[in-house]
């Protein structure tokens, strides 16, 4: 089945994801039984994380410069996300589904995440960092953008060593569904943003 922007929007309508074989490139679906999430009112920002976002030494910005994130994202040895995943998503930003966090030092990119948005839930792919905290920063400027939007629920696939710094959770499927409903029934604009760096 060839894969299209349309099917990976009702796949995660339904809780499903796609990945890539790192060698063959080819395009699977996932459900996991555990689904992690970061709960948006319990997230956690260390101290030093704190200090260091109130330092203003990283700008934040969404939707700058996707394709660059996404790329950042896969320059791993073994990645998930091959070109056709890739121009896929680029699709969706262009369709207005994929959005992009972006962290710069110096006017270069350092870091950042993207994932997709439908409606009330936002679902985070991949984050990268080629300075140290500044995925985390991106992290902290997607929460604060989507509390104040009043999104009702952060998706993370898996909870990993960072997002279970920020308070990530693993539920079990039917919870996350029912979760997702309820998301998919506010109806909530993206709308790109800077970050202020005052979590």
């Amino acid at each position: 089945m060839k894969i299209t922007p349309e099917l990976v929007l009702a796949a995660y309508a339904q809780g499903i994801f796609p990945m890539a074989d790192s060698r063959t490139g080819t395009v699977d679906w996932y459900q996991p039984a555990l689904r992690g999430i970061l709960p948006l009112e319990k997230i956690h920002i260390s101290k030093s994380l704190g200090q260091l976002i109130r330092a203003h030494r990283f700008e934040v910005t969404s939707d700058r410069d996707l394709p660059g994130v996404i790329e950042a994202c896969s320059e791993r040895k073994e990645t998930w996300i091959s070109h056709e995943i890739q121009e896929i998503y680029i699709e969706l930003h262009r369709m207005g589904f994929a959005h992009s966090v972006e962290t710069y030092l110096n006017d270069e990119l350092v870091g950042g995440l993207y994932g997709i948005h439908i409606r009330g839930a936002f679902m985070a792919e991949s984050m990268f960092h080629r300075v140290s905290n500044a995925g985390k920063i991106s992290v902290v400027a997607l929460s604060e953008h989507m509390k104040a939007k009043g999104f009702q629920l952060l998706d993370v696939q898996e909870v990993t060593p960072i997002t279970k710094r920020f308070g990530g959770v693993e539920i079990p499927h039917e919870t996350y569904l029912e979760k997702l409903r309820a998301a998919l029934e506010v109806e909530i604009d993206w709308d790109p943003f800077t970050f202020s760096g005052t979590p």
